[in-house]
């Protein structure tokens, strides 16, 4: 389900599993109790922006959450890395707003903002008190509209350096940073739009021009290709006329951007690969293609990630770290996106071992699993992390504004509450079984080992594969 920017495969694990699905509680209320209700308001500007309200009067606070229905999914080879670019371009300023200014109206106001990038959108959002809330709608408004009066070449080169050095920390000087930049383009063909990672390449950022730039902004960055979810302590009216005084006049595209349509990327057979990096102890990794979101498959598949390293008390994480002592650590998640999905298993040897045994111990939870089921505690365990964490996400105005949000592009209605909760708890242990079978045992992956420069005799080898 919903991630944030995917920057690198370890941050990629705390991420990918399903906002629903953890962290785990060991006490959780019943599921009738736990049953989603989010009552909501949803129309449509003249220009196309979608605008999405919910009143939570709570507490005297209320976030605006801004989807852009544009990703790095949406770039094209040789021109990477412009949907996380705006991420930051975004905060520096439009027509009426002059550098630095803001963030510094807003935390003035006594409210903070942020964003995050995909494969699949863009969002950027607001929070703070009840009375900002026309500042907020202004302020986005002008950034919607007004970006590219004020956007020049000192603006976008200054960015252009910050997400560099982001690329840099997260990813080129990062320990283990580029595996999972290593992986995608073995997962997907190269023209699949899920083929780079969403911070882009060094040599697509150096190589954008203020044109390239700009136009990107005006194919993506409009009004109807963005929705707005409002959540928190306001007056309908009241921020029904904000939103047509501050939006209406914010032209419309022409035409709608489409999304990229691909034929499902499969591997044909396991693909060994070997990465020599700065890291002192090898990592060991299993990627298999998996589902789009809220696909059939996808709370399977969140759950049996979960059972078999989403956590301390999994299955993995109990052998491999506990019980055997030989990894440092083990990680499972299931990242499904617009276009496709990820599933990523992932473990760091101790000292002395081999990742060849870490291999082995994959193997026989995966067969353990398709051949023998979870138990029902297992199955329990997850349902409960379910309720658990939809309640905590629904605990406050932004994860609600941002679930709204989610549901209304991936759904195609803000209206999807109970009917995610519910594929969730109709979850059998025959249905993780059958997914163990048909998604980790009958499909190739990429076995893939990070190893500690000159050290190659660490690697997981083509004849260790099964």
């Amino acid at each position: 389900m919903l991630a944030p920017a995917l920057l690198a495969a370890t941050t990629l694990l705390a991420s990918v599993a399903a906002p629903w699905c953890a962290p785990l509680a060991a006490q959780s209320p019943s599921p009738s109790a736990a049953r989603a209700v989010v009552p909501f308001e949803k129309f449509t500007l003249p220009n196309g922006l979608e605008v999405i309200l919910h009143v939570d009067r709570s507490v005297p606070i209320v976030t605006v959450n801004t989807w852009y229905k544009v990703g790095s999914g949406d770039e094209k080879p040789g021109r990477t890395g412009f949907a996380h670019l705006f991420e930051h371009i975004m905060f520096m300023g439009s027509e009426h707003v002059p550098v630095g200014k803001f963030d510094e109206w807003l935390e003035a106001a006594g409210a903070n903002n942020n964003g995050s990038t995909t494969f699949d959108r863009t969002n950027y959002y607001e929070t703070g008190p009840s009375n900002a809330l026309p500042l907020m709608l202004w302020l986005d408004a002008d950034r919607m509209g007004w970006l590219l009066p004020s956007m020049d070449k000192p603006k976008v080169d200054l960015q252009r350096d910050v997400v560099k050095n982001e690329r840099r920390q997260s990813y080129d000087n990062a320990p283990y940073g580029r595996a999972f930049e290593t992986m995608l383009p073995v997962m997907f063909p190269a023209d699949h739009p899920y083929s780079w990672p969403t911070i882009g390449s060094m040599t697509d950022l150096s190589a954008a021009s203020l044109d390239d730039v700009k136009a990107f902004f005006r194919t993506y960055y409009a009004p109807n290709n963005a929705s707005i979810a409002i959540a928190g302590d306001f007056n309908p009216d009241s921020a029904k006329a904000w939103v047509r005084t501050y939006f209406n006049s914010v032209p419309r595209n022409a035409t709608t951007p489409v999304r990229p349509v691909v034929p499902a990327p499969r591997l044909t057979k396991d693909t060994v690969l070997v990465m020599e990096d700065r890291v002192q102890l090898p990592r060991l990794y299993y990627t298999w293609h998996g589902t789009k979101s809220l696909a059939a498959d996808e709370p399977a598949l969140d759950a049996l990630t979960e059972i078999l390293a989403g956590g301390k008390s999994s299955r993995l994480y109990r052998t491999l770290v506990y019980e055997k002592q030989i990894a440092q650590d083990v990680g499972m998640g299931n990242q499904a996106s617009k276009l496709d999905g990820l599933i990523l298993l992932q473990g760091t040897a101790k000292p002395g071992v081999h990742p060849r045994q870490l291999a082995a111990e994959f193997d026989a939870a995966i067969r353990d699993i398709a051949d023998r089921g979870i138990t029902d505690r297992e199955l329990t365990r997850v349902k409960n992390g379910v309720r658990a964490s939809m309640l905590d996400e629904l605990s406050s105005v932004l994860g609600k504004a941002d679930r709204l949000n989610y549901y209304n592009y991936f759904a195609g209605t803000p209206d999807f509450f109970a009917q995610d909760q519910a594929r969730y708890e109709a979850l059998t242990a025959a249905d993780v079984q059958r997914v163990a079978k048909q998604y980790l045992l009958s499909r190739p992956k990429i076995i893939m080992t990070v190893v500690p420069e000159g050290k190659l005799d660490l690697a997981f080898t083509a004849g260790g594969a099964r």
